[in-house]
């Protein structure tokens, strides 16, 4: 049995920028464990399988560690591939998730995620989390993950965490560190050691936490935004209401099969 597969590039415009994701277009499910060893092989930090049902699509996404309730950039990578590889003339497709429905909307070059708004709770600074990240933090709150806003866009994009320590965190999933930017609005970064994925190039879902936030802060609803990874990424973002739309663009970077 042989299946074909795509690695994108998400919010990106060119190759080796954004963040990579594989996308699997399947006719009907594989078993979780099947799925959660393509992921292990694949080693990317998301593995997206899909199955089309009527006129939307199901769709999981996997880690190499485990499978996950949301993901930002794997749903884009597997818009795009669906745009561009399978005839799906949209302009909006709907996928049914573990965090229910989500929309992408094509639109030109550019694709937009209609995602959960997920705002997230304060918590306590612990002395531990600002060892950890080597910074100074001035918020601390929680959804699946911790968030962390910092002093500047330079403490952010000077980090460089203890991901040991990061990993040993009772609370959260993953760590997102963000602040306000210099020429977008804002500006993030986010870890997940306890996925085995020490820095996540751009995290889509990450936004369903800092749009809301942002939003309340900045006092605005539409914003930029840039994650400071090595390899970096823009997103246009948007808070309506109870959801979010996160925007950016994707490229191919390969296309092959997988035996099994």
């Amino acid at each position: 049995m042989s299946l074909n597969y795509y690695v994108v590039d998400a919010f990106a415009e060119e190759i080796f920028k954004g963040n990579p994701a594989a996308v699997y277009v399947l006719e009907e499910w594989l078993s979780a464990d099947v799925m959660q060893k393509i992921a292990i092989e694949n080693n990317l930090s998301e593995t997206a399988f899909t199955v089309k049902k009527d006129d939307y699509f199901e769709l999981r996404w996997f880690t190499p560690d485990r499978e996950i309730d949301l993901c930002g950039h794997a749903t884009l990578a597997t818009a795009f591939v669906l745009f561009n590889y399978y005839g799906e003339l949209g302009p909006t497709l709907r996928f049914t998730s573990q965090s229910g429905d989500l929309f992408v909307t094509k639109n030109g070059e550019n694709y937009y995620m209609d995602f959960p708004n997920i705002l997230p709770k304060k918590v306590e600074i612990l002395t531990e989390y600002e060892v950890a990240l080597g910074a100074k933090i001035k918020e601390a709150y929680l959804a699946r993950d911790l968030f962390f806003v910092l002093e500047s866009e330079e403490a952010v994009v000077n980090l460089h965490p203890n991901f040991t320590a990061l990993e040993s965190f009772k609370l959260g999933v993953g760590v997102i560190v963000t602040a306000e930017g210099e020429k977008e609005d804002f500006v993030s970064r986010t870890f997940f050691p306890k996925l085995t994925i020490n820095e996540d190039p751009v995290c889509g879902s990450a936004h369903s936490n800092l749009i809301p936030y942002w939003a309340e802060r900045l006092e605005k609803n539409e914003m930029t935004a840039y994650q400071a990874s090595a390899r970096g990424g823009y997103l246009k973002c948007e808070l309506k209401g109870n959801r979010v739309s996160i925007g950016g663009k994707a490229v191919l970077f390969a296309k092959g099969e997988t035996y099994l």
